[in-house]
């Protein structure tokens, strides 16, 4: 079960239910990963509204490792998510609206 207050959300993925939640931790790794260096960074990144698959696998991966998964980037690239692209991307964007407040 998730706890929308702790910007948790749920998401099939690999055929399974997953926590994904953006911790401090992972959002540490997401600024690193990505290079952005801090939260404005992030942000300014994802608010131009482009975001490459690359981008999709960071944010994922390190959501579902914040949850509590182990999963590597390269293990998460192998698995399908429901949707495809269309439906890893929505994933993405309600985990940072979780992560940063907004309603779902």
């Amino acid at each position: 079960m998730t706890n929308i207050h702790r910007g948790e959300i749920a998401a099939e993925i690999g055929g399974e239910m997953r926590v994904l939640c953006l911790t401090l931790g992972a959002l540490a790794e997401l600024e690193a990963r990505l290079g952005a260096g801090d939260l404005a960074g992030l942000a300014e990144r994802f608010g131009e509204g482009r975001i490459s698959a690359r981008d999709l696998t960071a944010i994922l991966g390190a959501g579902l490792r914040g949850g509590g998964s182990s999963i590597s980037d390269d293990e998460l690239a192998r698995m399908s998510v429901e949707g495809g692209l269309r439906g890893a991307a929505e994933i993405a964007v309600r985990l940072l609206k979780a992560t940063f407040g907004e309603s779902q």
